[in-house]
């Protein structure tokens, strides 16, 4: 069988590019980890790769907003390098071939900022939503509970109906541009996971939702399910012992973000190799 390739761009204030590729590795992938001013240049190409991992951090320091800056320089490259390859361009050309896109946290608040989430109209890159600073004023630091929308056409939350995982942000409170754009992100089932209590329930509720986001939107696919980001980290709940009970809980060895990548590489397997 020839080999699912994950490329994890790295740089810029990116700092959990380890977890995510080893996501992509225990998911049966090939990962690299390879720094954005090496594919902004040319040097490696996204062509070569089936799956893009955007990873959380804090992209050139979060500047103007949370992966604001980031967004500008993925659009037109460096100011000190104009001529340097837009990545942007074959980022669409990726995502148009029928690859797929995946992004957490910072690379969630990327894919937003780039207008690549929620992607309502094919034909037009421009965002129509945010993140924003936290209701609680403060950074948050805490596990959370997920429900999984079973209609959505998500490709890596397929088979899920829950997910534990933690969070790590300052600016994760999702809102949107008009509340058109809310009713058709509903619409078209494009909130795959979302905030809930200890029961499985969306809830708007403080700490449960940790940030105020709208709708108790914790993440965010394209209508064509391929493009997917969210706030919390699957890629720190790859093993048992990530778990904040691992000692007084009967686990099993697999933690449940793993789940996200198998589906990942299971669908490049059945559908572009």
């Amino acid at each position: 069988m020839s080999a699912v390739r994950a490329l994890v761009l790295t740089g810029n204030g990116t700092n959990c590019e380890r977890e995510m590729a080893h996501g992509c590795r225990v998911a049966g992938a090939e990962a690299d980890v390879v720094h954005t001013a090496d594919v902004f240049a040319g040097r490696v190409r996204l062509a070569d790769y089936h799956i893009l991992n955007l990873p959380g951090g804090f992209l050139d320091g979060d500047d103007l907003g949370a992966a604001k800056a980031g967004a500008v320089r993925f659009r037109y490259g460096t100011v000190r390098a104009p001529e340097e390859h837009r990545f942007i361009e074959d980022l669409e050309r990726f995502v148009a071939d029928g690859r797929l896109v995946f992004g957490v946290c910072n690379g969630f608040q990327l894919l937003v900022k780039l207008g690549l989430l929620p992607r309502l109209d094919p034909d037009r890159l421009e965002p129509a939503a945010s993140l924003t600073h936290n209701d609680s004023g403060r950074f948050e630091d805490r596990w959370v509970h997920l429900a999984v929308d079973p209609d959505s056409p998500c490709v890596f939350t397929r088979g899920l109906t829950r997910l534990y995982c933690p969070v790590r942000h300052g600016e994760g409170k999702f809102v949107t541009a008009s509340a058109g754009v809310g009713a058709a992100i509903t619409a078209g089932r494009l909130v795959p996971v979302r905030y809930a209590d200890p029961d499985g329930r969306p809830t708007q509720a403080y700490p449960w939702n940790p940030n105020g986001s709208q709708d108790a939107v914790a993440g965010l696919c394209d209508p064509t399910g391929r493009v997917f980001g969210l706030m919390p980290h699957p890629e720190a709940f790859l093993h048992r012992t990530n778990h904040p009970r691992w000692t007084r809980e009967d686990l099993p060895d697999e933690g449940q973000g793993v789940a996200l990548f198998r589906n990942a590489v299971a669908f490049v397997r059945e559908n572009l190799l």
